[in-house]
């Protein structure tokens, strides 16, 4: 089976969900992650059937829900690692109840995969604050596991072998991958073909995005249009073919307006040579 390309759908609270699906079809695109850091959208039934119902009359299905966590965060070097995730203890059980009422979200919407940034998780496995955070990723995976689902780890805040390791030791056979090639690149910590060898097995979703690598040691390195980055997306996907991929490839371009539309039809333009140039 072909990969297909997909694109992130964000939905808040306030936001229009028809006029949301009705302008990704306007783009050519019927597949999409559904991505949420509004906690009041997630305990909205209401919420979850206007979204079934305009992927159904956009014929558009949801690959992914993409569950974000309340509390600071900060996409850096220095400040991520004491706000982002599960990893720092202050924010991490008011965010495992938010990920379970994801996770029931994503029932809602039939929706297997629900995926995450768990944070800095060590690289040591002695540090003194790793042990609880493979407590809090396993009980929100098992609690993920009863609702049918697999919980997937975005990648970027850590290498491959470091998530290779939690996966392992947590132990649960419904934890997987959501691999983000661009993160691996602008946190520094792996060149994403070579990644597939550590954590390939583990791969359920994949983002289409790019990006180059840090140049200083506080500041994530940036963020580009696809094609314009240190992804070397053709490899890339010729590789996910050798491993068996067959999932979709979710167009992710994080910033707005009439810019963002151009890079995203530029990179389902892209994307979609490279895989027909894969088969």
């Amino acid at each position: 089976m072909p990969m297909h390309v997909g694109c992130i759908l964000t939905v808040t609270e306030e936001d229009n969900v028809d006029r949301k699906f009705q302008d990704l079809k306007g783009l050519g695109i019927s597949r999409c992650q559904v991505v949420c850091w509004d906690r009041r959208v997630v305990n909205d039934e209401k919420k979850a059937r206007e979204i079934l119902e305009a992927a159904a009359n956009y014929e558009t299905i949801i690959s992914a829900f993409w569950c974000g966590w309340e509390g600071p965060r900060t996409w850096d070097f220095y400040d991520g690692q004491e706000t982002l995730g599960l990893v720092p203890p202050a924010y991490r059980f008011q965010r495992m109840q938010m990920l379970k009422e994801g996770s029931d979200f994503a029932k809602e919407l039939g929706v297997s995969d629900l995926v995450t940034h768990v944070g800095y998780m060590p690289e040591n496995p002695h540090d003194a604050n790793y042990p609880g955070i493979l407590a809090a990723v396993k009980d929100v995976a098992g609690y993920c596991g009863k609702n049918g689902q697999y919980f997937l780890f975005e990648t970027g805040q850590e290498t491959p072998v470091t998530l290779l390791r939690a996966i392992t030791d947590i132990g649960l056979d419904n934890l997987g991958v959501n691999l983000d090639p661009a993160n691996l690149i602008m946190y520094g910590k792996a060149n994403p073909v070579d990644a597939l060898d550590t954590i390939g097995p583990y791969v359920r979703n994949i983002h289409g995005k790019d990006g180059c690598y840090p140049t200083d040691g506080r500041e994530l390195g940036a963020e580009v249009p696809i094609g314009k980055g240190r992804v070397n997306f053709p490899l890339f996907i010729k590789r996910l073919k050798e491993i068996g991929y067959e999932g979709d490839i979710t167009i992710e371009r994080e910033i707005e307006g009439e810019e963002q539309t151009r890079d995203i039809l530029m990179g389902k333009k892209l994307l979609e040579k490279w895989i027909g140039e894969a088969e």
